[in-house]
């Protein structure tokens, strides 16, 4: 059985290497893969992002734990979720959601058996004591359904929408990647009516004339628009950091304009 991990733990601590003792404590045969460890710490959007935009690339089957946990130790419940053939574990708070997306679970269960658990459980590591027990026993083949009692929901998170008028389309950046570049909420089919050679995009005092097929399209140190592996639009700069050139951050507003219409400024309240 196949068990993903992804955290913002990083690698200089040993939180990691703990969660995977447990694991090969309970489970010796279980297959683990490092999604990753390097979230920006407590960002709870960037991890659910990340999660939904992997989820393809494994089989069905596969027990998904993630642990960015703000809350831990908290009201916020610990919960293992069924849906599609695949299972997430995680907290109750959003991280879980835009990797379910819009499908209707098989079951949710918040994870209330101690049987599955680590004891004592640390009051800030529930990795080590909830979570990668249960994924553990879950890769033994233990129904769903023995580790607590079933819930009808759990936490969402909403991406932010694109703002559509007549000649243009409002969005914003939403996740930034280790390389510096900003990764939009629009995704392509967000750009209907507006073609490639006929929009400019705009952000802050930035400046991109369309899409381009890929980075090496612009000059070195340029800034350059592409669809990026999730789907999404994204700006970046060719062997440069389009974050630093730019000085962007998660949620400046991004504006899409049919060309030959002016540029003006967009408040951060718009």
């Amino acid at each position: 059985m196949l068990i993903t991990l992804t955290t913002d733990f990083g690698l200089q601590d040993s939180f990691v290497g703990v969660m995977k003792g447990v694991i090969a404590g309970i489970n010796p045969q279980a297959r683990v893969i490092d999604l990753t460890h390097g979230l920006p710490a407590q960002n709870v959007m960037a991890g659910a992002l990340t999660l939904r935009h992997a989820l393809a690339y494994f089989p069905r089957g596969a027990i998904h734990v993630a642990v960015l946990d703000p809350g831990v130790g908290g009201a916020r419940r610990p919960v293992l979720i069924e849906c599609d053939g695949r299972y997430f574990i995680g907290p109750d708070n959003g991280l879980l959601s835009l990797a379910v997306g819009d499908k209707t679970p098989s079951y949710i269960v918040q994870l209330s058996n101690p049987a599955y658990h680590l004891e004592p459980i640390s009051a800030t590591f529930h990795g080590r004591d909830i979570f990668a027990p249960v994924a553990a026993h879950l890769s033994l083949g233990v129904p769903v359904s023995a580790f607590g009692e079933r819930l009808d929901n759990f936490q969402r998170l909403a991406l932010p929408k694109i703002v559509r008028k007549a000649n243009e389309r409002l969005g914003e950046i939403i996740y930034i990647d280790n390389f510096g570049n900003l990764f939009t909420n629009f995704q392509e089919h967000d750009l209907t009516g507006l073609p490639g050679a006929q929009f400019a995009i705009a952000m802050g005092a930035v400046r991109v004339a369309g899409l381009a097929p890929n980075y090496a399209a612009a000059e070195e140190g340029g800034f350059v628009a592409v669809i990026n592996s999730w789907g999404l639009l994204e700006i970046a700069v060719y062997r440069g950091n389009a974050e630093q050139l730019s000085g962007a951050k998660i949620g400046d507003i991004v504006r899409l304009t049919v060309v030959n219409q002016s540029y003006p400024e967009v408040s951060q309240n718009e």
